[in-house]
Order: structure tokens, then sequence, then C-alpha cells
């Protein structure tokens, strides 16, 4: 799999899930769930590799094609 998410990406997307899995204890009742969004950017971050950047061919790492 080719890394497509470079440094500042990674930091912000991993700030971005953890803010957002806040809310699981944030919020009450049935919109708990909306924190669970969170793992998304979570889990692309620590992977290294966005799919919808694959799909529309966009990387924001310096050293592009690296394994």
């Amino acid at each position: 799999m080719t890394r497509n998410i470079g440094p500042v990406d990674k930091a912000v997307r991993i700030v971005l899930g953890l803010v957002l899995l806040s809310l699981i204890f944030v919020l009450e009742g049935d919109l708990r769930w909306i924190g669970l969004v969170g793992l998304v950017p979570l889990l692309t971050a620590l992977m290294g590799n966005c799919p919808l950047y694959s799909v529309f061919g966009l990387s924001t790492c310096p050293l592009t094609g690296r394994k």
C-alpha cells in the first residue's frame, strides 16, 4: 500500500479523530454514535493511506511512492 498522507495531514487526522471520539462521552442518547465517525480519520492516519486520496490521485506525503 502506497503512503499518501504526510506528517501534517497525519497529525490533523489524529487530533480530529480523537475529538470526534470524545463526542461519545459528551453527547447523550442516540447522538453518541456520531463519535464513532472519529475512527475513520484515526485509522487512516495510523495506516498512512487514505482511500479517497488514492481514488483522486492526491498525496500530501513529501516522499511519494513510498511503501
